[in-house]
């Protein structure tokens, strides 16, 4: 059976095996991806994971993604693997930030940093997470740094303080305006400065 045939019949097992779970599925490059309702989505893994022909035990990434415009902004994408059957599945549900995604940490341990670094960069939470905490960015972050409407600057700059010897947090300040760059390369948009001996070269070239 081909690669796509066989993931058609994976689709249609899911389908069959959670009704109304899968919103949408694509199949394009060799993978699946399948679009999934918020709730279902452990119940969906679950049987990824334990489904004896397909077997996804091994999930390779978890990560999120974020579209301002859509009524429900974030992305929580699931990358899996199957040795056994030498394919590989995505899966992907939205939140609108607040409402929180099923947790699979219970089912896949390696979870737990993925989910952690979803909450950090874009505030996605999860729901029954061990230890729903950032691990990225430091003690006291403010913002979520991967969400489109995080400024660039951050809000805050650190520094060593030697008077109060230790690390202080202070509003950014930029002590100079944003230089408007002309997307020249250096050697495109550089003035040539003749260097000592050019002038041999030159003469050369005249006679």
């Amino acid at each position: 059976m081909a690669d796509t045939e066989r993931l058609e019949a994976l689709a249609a097992a899911v389908k069959a095996a959670v009704p109304d779970a899968v919103q949408s599925e694509r199949l394009a490059l060799g993978e699946l991806t399948l679009t999934v309702r918020r709730s279902a989505v452990p119940e969906v893994v679950k049987f990824l994971r334990d489904h004896p022909t397909w077997r996804l035990k091994i999930l390779i990434d978890l990560c999120g993604a974020d579209y301002p415009d859509h009524a429900e902004r974030f992305e929580v994408v699931y990358h899996f693997l199957s040795v056994h059957a030498n394919l590989r599945v995505r899966l992907k549900t939205t939140t609108d930030g607040i409402t929180p995604v099923p947790s699979i940490v219970d089912l896949f341990p390696a979870a737990n940093w993925y989910e952690r670094e979803a909450y950090d960069l874009y505030g996605v939470l999860f729901e029954g997470h061990p230890d729903l905490r950032r691990i990225l960015t430091d003690y006291g972050f403010q913002g979520h740094p991967l969400r489109k409407d995080f400024p660039l600057t951050g809000f805050v700059e650190v520094r060593y303080d030697e008077e109060q010897k230790r690390v202080v947090y202070e509003p950014v300040k930029l002590p100079q305006e944003f230089r408007t760059f002309d997307f020249l390369s250096p050697w495109e948009g550089a003035q040539y400065v003749p260097l000592p001996g050019d002038e041999k070269a030159t003469a050369e070239v005249k006679s």
